[in-house]
């Protein structure tokens, strides 16, 4: 690694200062993925400005909503009673996330701006446009086995990008409609969850519609009546410690055997978490049954495109989503 300045700075304007005035510096919290960056030499900040003391590990009701302080652990959060009481779709998320013990290290704040787990963004010696865009895109021509099938966009080239986001969480806060309070030198602002990870496009460089000296403050989940009909699947390689190949967030407000309100989102298949409108338009009003969920599986993967390796997941993906949504509507 190389030498890089360390700042702890115990109040919210003095961290985003520190970050907005100094060049390549970089907030740090648990360090469970920005110092393996480091390490592989991907990142290289000269300054990291430690966030540790800053007041933002509360967990707290308030009026429409759940905040939740970006410094609080994956772990906490996931046992917190008012998550499990109020959106126990986030505490299934979580804990199907990493391990243990990365659990009790990660923060929710560095959970939404974690890197992609793409083998090729990881290996410098070979060509990534995620860390130099056009320089080409390795695993188009490479073993592409858990890249994304979703939002390549329609023409692919050597400056596309195929990596998926890695995380469990937020999968289940877009599913959830949550909102990301944010603080830079302007001051703070609110982004819609939907709006917050970006599409590889022309920057796929770019994971977030985040400015580099803005600090996540907070995660803010609004009321809802999602507590029973909730599931998170995650489909993987291995038990634990693995990233999905596939993963669905399913919400379903129930009502007399009719749904009246649906909420689908997958993981594992594109740049950022990816809801399927057009599954939950096909759920919305209709009487619960198994053929009703085949219908908006099918119907939410209009449009998935496949590489060498991943067309595998054109059949995992809706049978996953199929198999969710009986496991949510608590049919066998």
């Amino acid at each position: 690694m190389k030498p890089f300045q360390y700042f702890r700075p115990t109040k919210l304007k003095e961290a985003v200062d520190a970050v907005a005035s100094y060049p390549n510096a970089r907030f740090i919290a648990g360090g469970t993925n920005l110092i393996d960056l480091m390490k592989r030499g991907i990142a290289a900040p000269e300054k990291l400005v430690d966030i540790n003391h800053l007041p933002l590990k509360k967990i707290e009701k308030r009026e429409g909503m759940l905040r939740i302080g970006a410094l609080a652990l994956n772990s906490d959060v996931a046992q917190h009673k008012l998550v499990l009481e109020k959106h126990p779709l986030l505490a299934q998320a979580l804990n199907a996330g990493a391990s243990g013990q990365l659990r009790n290290m990660a923060t929710v704040g560095g959970n939404i701006l974690q890197q992609t787990r793409c083998t090729y963004f990881y290996d410098t010696a070979l060509p990534c446009n995620k860390r130099k865009p056009e320089s080409g895109c390795s695993a188009l021509g490479g073993i592409n086995r858990n890249h994304a099938i979703f939002g390549i966009g329609e023409k692919i080239d050597h400056k596309s990008c195929i990596a998926v986001h890695p995380s469990d969480m937020c999968v289940a806060l877009l599913a959830l409609d949550a909102t990301v309070l944010v603080m830079g030198p302007a001051g703070e602002r609110r982004i819609h969850f939907a709006d917050f990870h970006r599409l590889p496009g022309d920057r796929p460089d770019l994971n977030a519609n985040l400015e580099s000296n803005e600090l996540i403050l907070a995660v803010e989940i609004p009321d809802s009546p999602f507590t029973k009909h909730i599931h998170y699947l995650k489909v993987r390689d291995r038990a634990s410690y693995a990233f999905a190949l596939v993963s669905v967030a399913v919400a379903l407000e129930i009502d007399q055997n009719r749904i009246k309100t649906a909420r689908l989102v997958m993981g594992g298949v594109a740049h950022k978490p990816w809801r399927m409108h057009d599954a939950e338009k096909v759920l919305l009003g209709q009487t619960v049954s198994e053929n009703l969920f085949r219908q908006a599986a099918e119907a939410g993967m209009i449009g998935a495109v496949a590489s060498e390796h991943n067309a595998y997941k054109l059949k995992l993906a809706p049978n996953a989503m199929v198999e969710a949504l009986k496991i949510a509507a608590q049919i066998s």
